[in-house]
């Protein structure tokens, strides 16, 4: 039996397809490094992706279709009634229920008006905004290629999803800014009547060069920011829901403990760019090229089918890295039950390679995180003093 055939794979769980590497916006912490790019997807680039995925052995189940990698609103809407008609097409052709792909996007929110949410409705597609809270500290990362503003528009989009009782959840990125304003992030939130958020820290990644939170007071603030939105959520239950709280704590009021995560799971998750080229593994890692590496690229879903990248030597090589790194976090690391090994991107960005453990990603995504779940939830049984 080769190597290749050794490789545990899938299921796939997220099929991320980039409809444009463009974005309006000028993010100063952003990763991508083509979001000048205004090529765009074909459909029957689409139609390609499709097929490979749907004939492929990594398949069991249903699956998230993520528009992603540049923002996808600056396509027209046309483009995602046309792409949910070829994607009811092909689970038609693979005698596959409608349900198997759910259709998600990701998305600045500064065009979103009632033509978009018509379009969200009607084709069934899962809304995510991108913001960072009030303004003074959203508008300080976050504005237009001419240097505006843009959290004005960013509520009127959110105000036209909340009109139309449309579900969204909020990634708001933390930098270094905002871990002093934790009573500021949770007022706003709560005040804006979002009720759903996910933390996102800066990263050093992509053409971010350098994240804001590498500084020697990092972690003690970002605790400490942690404990006292704790607090306040505590003191209003079910007012908002924090996607790192809810992780931690279902996972230690339960039994299971994680063995590995999709980053980190062969074709647990494909990515796809806007001219047909498809990774694993991270999403973060399709776009970019690396001295040691080049890229990750792993095939063309017009050339070839998945399955044949299994057995490429860049595949088996990054694949080989990545495990190694992996097992070394299960070794070393106590918090390893509650993270399955961490995401080979941030082990790339931060240390060069794949087949290293711990990250400062993993320190305020995990491991921080988990001390003050656990610390809380200690205090409230009454076991801690």
């Amino acid at each position: 039996m080769n190597e290749s055939m050794q490789v545990q794979v899938g299921p796939l769980r997220l099929l991320v397809v980039q409809p444009t590497p463009f974005c309006n916006l000028d993010c100063d912490y952003c990763y991508l490094p083509s979001r000048d790019d205004r090529s765009r997807l074909p459909l029957e680039i689409l139609d390609a992706a499709l097929e490979r995925v749907l004939e492929s052995p990594f398949l069991d189940g249903g699956f998230t279709l993520l528009w992603h990698a540049g923002e996808p609103l600056t396509m027209p809407i046309a483009f995602y009634d046309a792409a949910s008609e070829r994607i009811r097409l092909a689970l038609e052709r693979h005698d596959l229920p409608p349900q198997t792909i759910v259709q998600s996007l990701q998305t600045n929110a500064v065009v979103i008006d009632d033509a978009w949410c018509d379009c969200f409705e009607r084709n069934g597609i899962h809304v995510g905004v991108s913001m960072d809270g009030p303004a003074f500290l959203h508008d300080a990362h976050r504005r237009t290629r001419t240097g505006l503003p843009t959290h004005g528009a960013v509520m009127r989009g959110i105000a036209a999803l909340q009109r139309r009782a449309i579900p969204f959840q909020v990634i708001c990125v933390l930098t270094a800014d905002a871990l002093d304003q934790a009573d500021a992030l949770y007022d706003f939130f709560t005040g804006a009547g979002i009720t759903d958020v996910g933390f996102n820290m800066e990263e050093t990644e992509g053409e971010n060069l350098r994240s804001t939170l590498e500084r020697p007071d990092g972690e003690r603030r970002y605790s400490a920011f942690l404990e006292r939105f704790w607090q306040r959520m505590r003191a209003e239950p079910g007012r908002l829901r924090l996607r790192e709280f809810d992780g931690i704590t279902s996972l230690a009021c339960g039994e299971a403990r994680m063995e590995s995560t999709d980053m980190n799971t062969p074709f647990a998750i494909v990515n796809v760019d806007a001219k047909g080229n498809f990774s694993s593994f991270d999403p973060e890692l399709l776009a970019v090229a690396t001295a040691e590496y080049g890229d990750f690229i792993f095939g063309n879903v017009l050339q070839g089918s998945l399955e044949a990248a299994l057995s490429t030597e860049k595949f088996q090589r990054v694949w080989r890295e990545i495990k190694a790194g992996v097992d070394l976090c299960r070794r070393d690391c106590a918090y390893f039950g509650l993270c399955g090994g961490g995401a080979g991107s941030n082990k790339y960005w931060e240390h060069g390679r794949f087949d290293c453990s711990v990250t400062e990603h993993c320190r305020y995504r995990i491991q921080l995180v988990a001390d003050v779940v656990l610390s809380g939830m200690e205090r409230e049984l009454g076991l801690s003093a």
